[in-house]
């Protein structure tokens, strides 16, 4: 038995998982790897091969090292309950004029509870992953805060993380720059791995068309929604589009409509299947809401915290005031934010740590 522990590791077949889990065996945990199949995208209809983390290749990458250093690896078949909670929110938020973020819903919901059931089922303390990020343990709460590089940080998507979830969680890579990673892959002989190129597509949309996999998603759905109006920003009617579910907010490009200067999306709805396009500065705003909250830094924000929050992943962050609001969190920015999208993740920073998060809820 290993004095530092037993670890269940989430390895993808990518070089961030691989490299984690060989850190961790150095280290001198003892490791089991996991690999979990979450999508068949060949069930989607898509034409594109299959990549990636749920790919072939990908999965016997991963067993490949777990053979070469002599701890066990394991696949799981976790396809019905990713389907049930990613899939159909990923769907259902289109339909209902917002724009989700599947990445985010299976971190908090699918991932870490099937590697906590797995580690539970091993006997094994903790789990770990291949994040860009750090956690600790500060006043008796869990801290998810920034990676070292923050470039490769991704703390952004760790904010739905519960506390008990973080209190068993490892993330080996978060006081590493990428290119030490490469580095210690190369070193270690895994020259092919460090070579590979990474995706950031999602997973289960490979071609990176989520209109068409809506469309072979939902049946008839391009005929129910086709034909709504466009409207400007006083509600008078541009032109015919195709579909509220087929845009997004501060999309500029494929409107398929002609008005003489750069237009954008600044809204949707899905009640009158409209579309409302604006100006580059109708995008602005400096209040949102936030609902479906996780805090990690504190148990509750209080009134005019002071915060920099991010609105997407590669949202640099703008300095901001939050406020309680009925079970939802306001946010005023102090400077004017563009193209804010309903159902992305907000996620509020007090310097490199991650204070909490939500959903930006629309008002």
């Amino acid at each position: 038995m290993s004095k530092r522990g037993k670890v269940l590791v989430a390895m993808s077949g990518g070089i961030d998982s691989t490299v984690a889990a060989v850190m961790l065996h150095e280290q001198g945990y003892q490791v089991i790897g996991m690999t979990m199949k979450t999508w068949d995208y060949a069930s989607s209809g898509g034409s594109k091969k299959e990549t990636g983390c749920c790919s072939l290749d990908s999965i016997n990458d991963a067993r490949a090292v777990a053979v070469h250093l002599g701890f066990p690896h394991m696949i799981v078949d976790i396809r019905e309950e990713f389907g049930d909670a990613v899939i159909d929110d990923f769907v259902e938020e289109y339909i209902a004029g917002r724009t989700p973020n599947p990445c985010i819903m299976c971190n908090t919901h699918i991932k870490w509870e099937a590697l906590l059931k797995r580690a539970d089922q091993l006997d094994c303390e903790f789990i770990a992953t291949g994040h860009y990020a750090q956690v600790r343990q500060e006043n008796g709460r869990y801290v998810v805060s920034k990676g070292l590089d923050h470039l490769k940080d991704q703390s952004y998507v760790l904010w739905g993380i519960s506390q008990e979830n973080l209190a068993r969680s490892i993330y080996p890579l978060g006081k590493y720059r990428k290119s030490e990673i490469r580095q210690f892959a190369i070193d270690r002989g895994y020259q092919e791995l460090a070579s590979k190129s990474e995706s950031y597509e999602i997973c289960f949309v490979p071609d990176n068309d989520y209109r068409g996999f809506l469309k072979r998603r939902v049946a008839g759905l391009e005929e129910q929604v086709a034909g709504g109006n466009f409207l400007d920003t006083n509600g008078n009617i541009l032109g015919k589009h195709k579909g509220y579910p087929f845009y997004t907010i501060g999309q500029r490009k494929g409107l398929e409509i002609a008005l003489g200067q750069p237009m954008y999306v600044t809204d949707i709805n899905p009640n009158d299947n409209t579309v409302v396009l604006g100006e580059e500065k109708d995008l602005l705003r400096s209040t949102m809401s936030v609902y479906k909250l996780n805090l990690q830094k504190y148990a509750k924000v209080e009134d005019e915290k002071e915060a920099v929050t991010k609105i997407r992943y590669k949202n640099q962050g703008t300095l901001s005031k939050l406020y309680n609001d009925k079970g939802k969190i306001r946010v005023e920015f102090e400077a004017n934010v563009s193209a804010i999208a309903p159902g992305q993740s907000a996620v509020f920073y007090e310097g490199n740590d991650v204070i909490g998060g939500g959903i930006i809820y629309k008002d």
